[in-house]
């Protein structure tokens, strides 16, 4: 729909309408200077149903909607037909967001990258929680201040009932690869340069709990050493929980996914305390009496209720509309996939001769 506001609309499609991708082609719907041009799915009455919804057309091939005339598409197809699907709208300079994972491997993810360089084509992948409003919180919190916590150690918990959902690929590449995405931008896209994890299958033929273990050494100016990302995904549990722990030189940060709530503590708001309770241990004081909780200054996120589907296909569009780099470029997306397989190779090789299949 247009605004009014003179601006050419942005001609769009969605590629796929299920779990996800019906999502997409109501947010394409409701936006203002987007026309949602139609929708395609394998299934062409499921497509039919979502087109008459939103008053679009249904297609039932990629061809089709690229002769339609669309500037950009989601692509919410099953990860293995990622590049089958997405590589028809990238040769063409169509604009692709990419659901997460960006591709099935490594070499497939690199290809799209590839394809999408020598053409031109803008390229997001679709990592959600980048878009949460707690992470977004986190990133102004940090921002506000110009205090970057350097992280040192992050700790993350993901783990969930069996829903029998995606079970067709591994936990890593299923529900890890949404925290692998936020750690790994936290270490700004570096992979780690160390690899351990445990995993087991219990219901499906891939893993359905891991634990990893990553490593980085850090470079001079952000203080050497390392820093140690512990992260477990677990299918299995019977419970939901979605935390994230990350702890710096100068601060600490905690993430609820779920509740929509965080906390920052930062070490120069509290280094006074600190030093008076140095000072106060130093001269053998008794303080098991001393509450710690009143030693520290927590500040609460402060968190906006936008829904995190919006936010992303905003920031697609507008890296489409500014011709700038997309705020979950290829690369990065290469990078997620391919510390997804190490972790993989990683579970196979503590697990011997009964390991788990790659996804």
């Amino acid at each position: 729909m247009g605004d009014g506001s003179g601006v050419k609309p942005l001609r769009c499609g969605a590629v796929g309408v299920g779990r996800m991708g019906r999502h997409h082609a109501r947010v394409y719907a409701q936006l203002d200077n987007v026309e949602l041009v139609g929708v395609m799915d394998s299934d062409i009455e499921r497509a039919q149903e979502h087109a008459q919804m939103h008053g679009c057309a249904a297609f039932g091939s990629e061809q089709e909607l690229i002769d339609a005339g669309v500037d950009a598409v989601s692509i919410a197809v099953p990860t293995t037909y990622h590049l089958k699907c997405a590589e028809p709208f990238l040769r063409a300079g169509v604009a692709c967001l990419i659901e997460k994972p960006l591709a099935h491997s490594g070499d497939e993810a690199q290809k799209l990258k590839a394809i999408a360089e020598e053409h031109g084509a803008c390229l997001m992948v679709g990592h959600i929680e980048r878009f949460n409003p707690i992470t977004r919180a986190m990133q102004k919190a940090t921002e506000a201040t110009g205090e970057r916590i350097t992280p040192r150690f992050m700790e993350v918990h993901r783990v969930s009932p069996m829903t029998f959902r995606s079970i067709d690929i591994g936990v890593v590449m299923d529900m890890m690869i949404h925290d692998l995405d936020v750690v790994l931008m936290l270490m700004d896209g570096r992979e780690p340069d160390e690899v351990q994890a445990s995993g087991v299958a219990v219901v499906s033929e891939f893993e359905d709990l891991c634990n990893a273990r990553l490593a980085w050494n850090l470079p001079e100016e952000d203080g050497g050493g390392q820093c140690v990302a512990n992260i477990t995904a677990s299918r299995l549990a019977l419970k939901t929980e979605r935390v994230t722990r990350i702890t710096g030189d100068n601060g600490y940060i905690k993430i609820d996914y779920g509740a929509k709530k965080g906390q920052m503590i930062r070490r120069t708001a509290n280094e006074l305390q600190m030093r008076e309770v140095r000072d106060l241990i130093r001269e053998g004081k008794d303080l098991t009496d001393m509450n710690w909780a009143e030693l520290v200054n927590i500040e609460e996120l402060v968190i906006d209720d936008a829904e995190p589907i919006v936010k992303e296909i905003e920031a697609f569009l507008d890296a489409v509309r500014s011709g700038e780099k997309p705020a979950i470029d290829a690369e990065a997306g290469f990078v997620n996939v391919r510390t997804a397989e190490r972790i993989v190779e990683a579970i196979r090789e503590s697990l011997g001769s009964s390991a788990v299949a790659l996804p």
